[in-house]
C-alpha cells in the first residue's frame, strides 16, 4: 500500500499578527485603567494628532481592520471615562490604541490540521473538489487558537493551497446572542448539582447582558453552586463573527470563555448532514490552564461560528470526534476517554452524552501507551472508516486505521496491523519530536487525503488509495 505523501509544508509564521483587547483589569475598578485613561485625557489635542498619526503609520497597514479594533477596545473602556470628558475621534482612537496589543497566534507552532470540503464548490475544473483546513495555531503564552486555509484537490490527487494574504483578523464575539430557556432546560437537566429553577428568573428568551443587569438580590436565594454553572454557562456558550470581507485565510478564532483561556485545542470539523442540509460541526478541547473539557463549535459558512457547551457524565477528556450523520435515528460520537482507549458514544440530543462504551483497547506495539481517532468517520461502502493515532515507545505517535459497522459502529470489522503513516527522519524534529497527528481527513473520489502535522512544526498531506487501504486490512474475529 503506498502513502503519497505532498511536498506542500504549512509552516508556523510569527509575523501573522492580531490586536487584542490590552487588559487591565475591569474598567470601572481598576485604578491602572483610571490612571491610563487619564494620562490620555490630558494630552494636548496636537500632541494627540501626532501620537496617532505614528502609531497609524507604525501598525495600520499590519492589521487590515485596523480603526476596527481600536474603536472596539475603546468601547470596552469608555465606562470609566469621566463622563464629562469630551473625546475627538482621533483621541478615542489613540485610547483604544493604548488597550491594544499585537498577539502573534502562530509564535510557538502551527499543527494538527482537520479538512473538510468547502461549501464553495463553484468555479472548479471536473474532477475537482475545494476544501477547507483548520488549524491550531499557539502563540505567546502556548494558547492555542483557531484558523483556516484553503485549497482545491485535483482528479488526480494532486493539491494546492489557494493564497494566505498574510493578515489576520480575531473574530468578535456578538454581545446581543440570545439564549432559549426552554432549550438550557432541555440540555442542563444532567447536572446534579444544577437547580434549574434558578432560569426561572430569567425570560423565555435573554441575553448575558440581561442576567449581568438583574439585581443580584433575584437570585439570594439560589446556591453558590448553581449560580457559578449558570454564569459559566452564559460565558462559555457564545457567537463570533468574522469580517465579511476578510479572506478565509485571515479569519481567528481565539479564545474568549474562562474554561478556554489557555486555549482551544484540536478542532476537529465534520460536514454533518442532516435532511439533506449540510452544518459543519467541530469538537474542539477546551484548556483553561488547569482542566480540559469537549466543546462544539458550528457553522454553516465558516464566517459565523457558535461554540456550545456539551453536558453530561460521558463529556470528559478530548478527542471527541462527531459521525456524519446520525445512526439509527441517534447522534454518534467518538471520545478518549481514560485517556488510553478509543470510545463510542450514542445521543438523541447533540449537546447531552450520557454514556460511553470502549470501542478498542491498545493491542500492538506501537499503540501500547495510548489510542485515540484522528478526526471523524468517513462513509465508505464497506464500513466507517476510521483514522486513529497511537502512541508507543519513546512517545512516538503514528496515524493508522479501522472499519466500524455501518449499522453497528460499536463492532470493528477491519483494522489495520501495521501504521498507515510513521515519521520519517524529514518529519521527526520539531516543537514536540516523533509525532504525525491528524485531526480529520477528507474521501475525494477513490483517494482519501489525510491532512497531519509533522512533529507539531509544519502541516502537510498524505493521500492512499481507499480500495487498497480496506484490502490490507484485517478481518476482526467476533
Amino acid at each position: 500500500m503506498k502513502i503519497k505523501r505532498s511536498e506542500i509544508q504549512i509552516n508556523a509564521d510569527f509575523n501573522k499578527v492580531i490586536a487584542l483587547y490590552l487588559n487591565l483589569g475591569i474598567p470601572r475598578l481598576s485604578k491602572r485603567i483610571s490612571a491610563l485613561i487619564y494620562r490620555v485625557l490630558e494630552l494636548d489635542e496636537s500632541e494627540v494628532t501626532r501620537l496617532y498619526a505614528s502609531i497609524e503609520k507604525e501598525f495600520g497597514q499590519r492589521h487590515p481592520k485596523f480603526e476596527f479594533y481600536l474603536r472596539a477596545h475603546y468601547d470596552q473602556i469608555k465606562a470609566a471615562i469621566p463622563k464629562n470628558a469630551v473625546l475627538t475621534e482621533t483621541r478615542k482612537m489613540l485610547m483604544g490604541a493604548y488597550f491594544t496589543k499585537e498577539y502573534s497566534i502562530q509564535a510557538a507552532a502551527l499543527f494538527n490540521p482537520s479538512m473538510v470540503a468547502h461549501p464553495d464548490q463553484s468555479g472548479l475544473a471536473t474532477g475537482e473538489k475545494r476544501f477547507i483546513i483548520s488549524l491550531r495555531a499557539v502563540g505567546e503564552g502556548h494558547i492555542s487558537s483557531i484558523e483556516f486555509r484553503s485549497g482545491v484537490v485535483n482528479v488526480s490527487g494532486d493539491i494546492t493551497l489557494e493564497k494566505d494574504t498574510g493578515f489576520a483578523s480575531v473574530a468578535m464575539r456578538d454581545e446581543a446572542k440570545i439564549f432559549n430557556k426552554k432549550k438550557l432546560k432541555n440540555r442542563t437537566h444532567v447536572l446534579f448539582d444544577f437547580d434549574q429553577t434558578i432560569l426561572d428568573k430569567l425570560g423565555d428568551t435573554f441575553t448575558k447582558n440581561d442576567y449581568l443587569n438583574t439585581s443580584e438580590s433575584v437570585f439570594s436565594t439560589f446556591d453558590k453552586k448553581s449560580r457559578d454553572i449558570l454564569e459559566g454557562i452564559l460565558d462559555t456558550n457564545y457567537d463570533v463573527m468574522t469580517h465579511s470581507d476578510a479572506d478565509l485565510s485571515e479569519r481567528i478564532i481565539f479564545p474568549i470563555a474562562k474554561q478556554e483561556l489557555n486555549g482551544m485545542e484540536d478542532v476537529r470539523f465534520v460536514e454533518f448532514i442532516e435532511n439533506g442540509q449540510s452544518t459543519y460541526i467541530g469538537t474542539y478541547t477546551a484548556n483553561d490552564g488547569h482542566r480540559i473539557c469537549p466543546q462544539l463549535i458550528i457553522t454553516n459558512d465558516f464566517r459565523q461560528f457558535k461554540i456550545r457547551t456539551m453536558y453530561g457524565k460521558g463529556v470528559n477528556d478530548k478527542g471527541f470526534a462527531l459521525f456524519p450523520e446520525k445512526i439509527n435515528g441517534q447522534f454518534v460520537m467518538l471520545g478518549r476517554q481514560g485517556g488510553e482507549q478509543i470510545t463510542i458514544m450514542y445521543s438523541d440530543n447533540l449537546f447531552v452524552w450520557e454514556s460511553f462504551e470502549p470501542l478498542m483497547l491498545p493491542e500492538f506495539s506501537w499503540e501500547m501507551i495510548q489510542l485515540g481517532n484522528c478526526g471523524s468517520p468517513i462513509k465508505t461502502e464497506e464500513g466507517w472508516l476510521v483514522i486513529t493515532h497511537g502512541v508507543g515507545a519513546m512517545r512516538k505517535y503514528v496515524i493508522s486505521a479501522i472499519l466500524l459497522d455501518l449499522t453497528n459502529p460499536s463492532k470493528i470489522i477491519k483494522k489495520l496491523s501495521t501504521p498507515l503513516i510513521a515519521p520519517n527522519e524529514t518529519e521527526r524534529e520539531g516543537y514536540v519530536p516523533n509525532v504525525v497527528y491528524s485531526c480529520g481527513s477528507m474521501k475525494h473520489r477513490n483517494l482519501l487525503v489525510i491532512p497531519y502535522a509533522k512533529s507539531d512544526s509544519a502541516s502537510t498531506f498524505g493521500t492512499v488509495d481507499i480500495g487498497e487501504l480496506l484490502d490490507e486490512m484485517v478481518v476482526c474475529k467476533n
